[in-house]
């Protein structure tokens, strides 16, 4: 919510700076986002008087300005205004000052051939407004040649992050009032006194949706003049970020924003028979302010007459009967609209409005009054006309409760005393009531305070969390107990691991768009959301690979050579019982070039399924998976190229991992080019280690006996995972063989057609005594016979 200085200042007495005003709304909980003085980036500027207007001798729309600043030397200037004329004062830009519309900065040019020596400037390119079409013209006596900025006044806007539970906020009185309650000045009285109507009001008001609109109080006024606001009035709310349209229009704005109560003028010549609060019907559609058409729905609450649909209540008013330059009788509407069917009714059309805003967080049900009087009186100062008296229907919800407070509550929830004096000018300062037994009855625009807590938090943030002390908690002797829990601990082991192997880690949304949700589904159901904060981030990833394959397109269209990302984070699924189920994931994306190109590599490479495998083995070890045990096998997706990919499996059932190049499909939906490996570690199924016997470790001791190594070249089926043909291997003999790898693979002379050569070296070693031919037969001949299984054969 934005603000100016001069506004706040209107409702509260007080000669604190912005800068104090900054710091305290920030100690009170209303965070400020930015504060900004517009005239400190006008300093360049200067007020200057056009002498002479000639015709530009090259161009039809240009002319030739001589500019004077009151210095006696006046400036040659092109401008393509029409309204520059000869005796207008205006503000000229110098060279070297910025435009703070676009931030150029302006130099001495030839325009056409001609030399110009500034730019008289616009309202909009000063960032003043959204006028344009001609340069600003100030007062015929504005001092020459002073500072724009000077001239303008210094005049900061704050721009305050209100937080959801602070409606009494959305209005610059309610920021008053709690500057008031924190020392920073007085809070001014609002200064309306009840305007006396002449003649009852000439429009009936009826109600038939109670429930979404409890109150509605209306009145006509006749006779106005609907011109522009006064230059006051447009100030503020061009401090707010508001475009000031039409004096009718821009006085209910004012309310809204200064008081925090919305409101609508209606042009009575439009409307048609009595005005009703009701449900829309069925097929009914309005176009609203905006200029565009919404089909409403029986549920949603509107404002209409005999004719049909004028307003979306307290959200947004329509089109057709909205104030113009015409408007010469408008009827007030003033309402009290239910925050639940606010919500619910803006959720369903997607419409966002300052009044919808107010009205779902809670508007003062006790200020339709002053409401009204505040906007009919301002009317009538700026527009005329005669009021007629007010029609009142129904009863906003004005049932105020009271707490029983206990003042040592602020020491023991707030931590820290505060005297009972002291709260209560904190609470009645905020307005709340506060009897001889501390019962507190709270205020009409404070919904968010239910209960003792709430008004320990009003007492602690005016009093100042910053003298809250600082305590420690108490702490048990001895050696502290770990306070990260085994599924913390192995997070915070395989990120060190993935970063060590040169991998770097991303941390993408856990929504997705649909699309690239399903895609990656593999037939599961996806979550989506009924509300998302964004349409493109709707569903709940069923895998972490979709953001990391958006991330690696994004760093690779940026010009990334060689992009390596992992994540550790939650994929959502549905349980078996109906139920959502997180799951611990880790994903890897490789793409790019895994070799840069060079005089000893050649040309660059790119990664392969292979790396693919050795980062999947070396991360799930670090998880603790039993990776000797791991069977490589297929089927690892849809989204996976088809022999170039496969899941590593404890048992034929269990994929721990699967790893490989992804699936030309899904790189073209993901927008990716060349080869991209990816791997994805399911970390919810590794089985938990066993518990261990002892307290300690086995200690350590190196075998006494030297190592003995011997080959074996196995002729086996070209089909046949070298893999498999390992494990079988080492499990030959167990008490003997320590280790086993894979050293070539031949295919070729001398090797029959759908055969192949896998040699492998065995590493033996020796226990309490060294090996003798014989035992070395005897464990070569099981690892012939374990190789067999796998149909292989020693290779002569």
């Amino acid at each position: 919510m934005k603000f100016s200085l001069s506004w706040l200042k209107a409702l509260l007495d007080t000669q604190a700076s912005a800068t104090e005003i900054a710091e305290k709304l920030t100690a009170l909980g209303l965070e400020i986002e930015s504060v900004t003085d517009t005239s400190a980036a006008l300093g360049s500027f200067r007020v200057a008087r056009v002498l002479t207007a000639e015709k530009h001798p090259q161009a039809d729309k240009l002319q030739v300005l001589s500019v004077d600043l009151g210095d006696g030397q006046p400036l040659q200037v092109v401008c393509g205004a029409p309204n520059a004329r000869a005796g207008l004062v205006g503000v000229l830009g110098l060279p070297g000052a910025v435009v703070p519309a676009n931030g150029m900065e302006l130099r001495k040019s030839a325009i056409r051939g001609v030399e110009s020596n500034g730019m008289m400037c616009s309202t909009r390119e000063l960032g003043l407004g959204e006028e344009h079409d001609g340069i600003i013209e100030l007062p015929a006596d504005a001092p020459l040649g002073q500072s724009f900025g000077d001239y303008l006044g210094s005049d900061p806007v704050f721009d305050v992050a209100i937080t959801p539970n602070r409606p009494d906020c959305m209005g610059v009185h309610g920021i008053a009032r709690d500057l008031a309650a924190a020392g920073i000045g007085t809070l001014r009285p609002i200064d309306v006194a009840p305007v006396t109507g002449e003649g009852p009001c000439p429009v009936e008001i009826r109600i038939e949706d109670e429930a979404g609109c409890p109150a509605f109080h209306g009145r006509v006024i006749r006779g106005v003049t609907n011109g522009p606001s006064p230059q006051w009035l447009q100030d503020r709310l061009k401090a707010a970020g508001q475009r000031p349209i039409s004096a009718l229009v821009d006085i209910t704005n004012y309310v809204m924003l200064g008081y925090g109560r919305p409101a609508h003028a209606y042009d009575l010549a439009k409307l048609t028979g009595a005005v009703t609060a009701r449900l829309a019907r069925e097929g009914e559609t309005v176009v609203a302010l905006n200029g565009k058409e919404y089909a409403l729905q029986p549920f949603m609450t509107v404002i209409a007459d005999e004719a049909g649909v004028h307003d979306i209540g307290g959200i947004m008013g329509g089109e057709h009967s909205g104030c113009s330059e015409a408007t010469t009788d408008v009827l007030l509407e003033v309402a009290y609209f239910d925050p639940a069917h606010i919500a619910r009714t803006g959720q369903a059309l997607a419409l966002a409005s300052d009044a919808r805003g107010r009205f779902e967080r809670g508007v003062d049900p006790a200020f339709l009054d002053t409401g009204m009087d505040l906007l009919t009186q301002l009317i009538l100062e700026i527009c005329g006309g005669t009021a007629s008296e007010v029609v009142r229907v129904g009863a906003a919800p004005l049932d105020r409760k009271t707490i029983p407070y206990d003042p040592t509550l602020a020491g023991q929830l707030g931590g820290v005393a505060v005297a009972q004096s002291e709260q209560k000018r904190i609470l009645s300062a905020l307005g709340f009531a506060v009897d001889e037994d501390w019962g507190v009855t709270v205020p009409t625009w404070r919904p968010d305070v239910a209960g003792p807590a709430d008004l320990v938090e009003e007492v602690i943030r005016v009093h100042g969390l910053d003298a809250v002390p600082s305590t420690p908690l108490p702490r048990a002797d001895g050696v502290a107990r770990p306070t990260a829990t085994p599924v913390q601990l192995l997070e915070r082991r395989l990120r060190r691991a993935a970063a060590a192997r040169g991998n770097h880690e991303a941390v993408t949304w856990s929504f997705l768009p649909e699309a690239q949700a399903a895609h990656f589904a593999d037939g599961q159901f996806v979550w989506t959301l009924a509300n998302p904060i964004s349409e493109d981030l709707k569903a709940m990833r069923p895998s972490l690979l979709p953001g990391l394959l958006a991330a690696a397109r994004r760093n690779l269209d940026r010009g990334a050579s060689s992009v390596r990302l992992f994540e550790i984070g939650r994929r959502y699924l549905r349980a078996d019982s109906g139920a959502s189920d997180e799951r611990l994931s880790l994903a890897v994306v490789l793409a790019g070039e895994r070799v840069a190109r060079g005089w000893a590599s050649g040309k660059a490479q790119a990664f392969t399924a292979y790396d693919a495998k050795a980062e999947a083995l070396a991360l799930l070890g670090e998880a603790g998976a039993p990776v000797d045990n791991l069977q490589v096998m297929g089927e690892a997706g849809a989204q996976f190229h088809p022999g170039q990919s496969a899941t590593l499996r404890l048992g034929p059932k269990q994929v721990l991992a699967r790893f490989g190049m992804i699936h030309p499909a899904t790189a073209k939906a993901f927008g990716l080019e060349g080869p991209v490996a990816v791997i994805e570690l399911f970390l919810d199924r590794i089985p938990a280690k066993k518990a261990a016997s002892g307290f300690a470790r086995p200690h350590f001791a190196p075998p006494a006996l030297q190592a003995v190594t011997r080959d074996f070249a196995f002729l086996v089926d070209a089909a046949l995972p070298a893999g498999d043909l390992l494990r079988s291997v080492k499990g030959a003999d167990k008490a003997n063989i320590v280790a086993a790898r894979v050293f070539d693979d031949f295919r070729g002379a001398g090797v029959p057609e759908g055969r192949k050569s896998l040699a492998i070296e065995v590493t033996l070693q020796p226990a309490d005594k060294s090996y003798d031919e014989a035992a070395l037969k005897a464990i070569a001949d099981r690892i012939v016979a374990a190789a067999a299984k796998q149909g292989g054969s020693l290779r002569a």
